[in-house]
């Protein structure tokens, strides 16, 4: 792959802590809310680490965070001296989010801007991430303070944009990717999400949001789709169980071998 000093430093870039060794930093991001964003960062996690890669996952999505109940995990992160301590999952996959200092899961955070912003600096400042091969940042949807703060302070070697088959698809994927560009971003390509629906007893695929347009927009904003997801019953049941880890799904290899290839060997 490539050196991490490859990566251009962002304008107001900020040292991880000194424990952590980050070779490369991806972000999930969506234009909006709704198309099933952190179920792909879980995934995304969970092939790399198959794959025999040290993951972690950055759960920038203050105000909604998800990545904990994904994975199980219900214990409070530590801190030390030297930093806080994530939370590891059964793969070993490194997990650091807001639901991980609340004092209960359901409290709500009733921060404004600037305060959601100085989060996800902490979390990457802050959090004793040791070795990282991959580290996935699951940033809230739209293009506000959140991922300007990420795109600003933290060398992101590439964005994964995850959308939905829907005819305002093209103009908000546009929307994502062009804030990108003006940050100096690489588009790593697109995954839709609930593209289809398998009939389980006859075998025929469904497209329950309408035809898809995905390989338009991609082709529009000179990007690549990484792949087409479809709608699964049996993910959603093991997300609620905590037990995302255990969901296997062809496809996720699929865009894990495309965003490998993209990054360079």
């Amino acid at each position: 792959m490539t050196n991490k000093e490859d990566v251009k430093k962002p304008i107001f870039y900020i040292e991880p802590n000194k424990f952590s060794n980050i070779k490369k930093v991806i972000g999930v991001v969506s234009g909006k809310g709704g198309v099933g964003k952190s179920m792909v960062t879980s995934m995304l996690a969970t092939t790399f680490a198959r794959q025999g890669y040290s993951v972690g996952v950055l759960d920038a999505d203050i105000t909604g965070p998800s990545i904990p109940k994904a994975f199980g995990i219900h214990d409070k992160a530590v801190a030390t001296d030297y930093g806080i301590m994530p939370k590891e999952t059964e793969l070993g996959i490194k997990i650091m989010s807001t639901n991980l200092i609340l004092g209960k899961e359901t409290d709500p955070v009733l921060w404004r801007g600037p305060l959601i912003a100085g989060a996800v600096k902490q979390f990457w400042e802050e959090t004793i991430w040791e070795d990282i091969d991959f580290l996935f940042i699951d940033m809230p949807p739209g293009t506000g303070d959140v991922p300007l703060t990420v795109y600003q302070s933290i060398p992101i070697d590439g964005i994964v944009v995850v959308t939905s088959p829907q005819d305002l698809v093209s103009m908000i994927v546009t929307k994502a990717i062009k804030m990108a560009g003006m940050m100096g971003v690489n588009v790593l390509g697109l995954i839709e999400n609930m593209s289809y629906f398998v009939c389980p007893d006859c075998n025929k695929k469904y497209n329950i949001f309408g035809e898809s347009k995905i390989e338009e927009v991609a082709s529009e904003n000179d990007t690549q789709l990484l792949g087409r997801l479809p709608i699964d019953p049996k993910i959603v049941e093991l997300v609620d169980a905590g037990e995302v880890e255990k969901y296997e799904n062809e496809e996720f290899v699929n865009i894990y071998e495309k965003i490998v290839e993209k990054l360079g060997k």
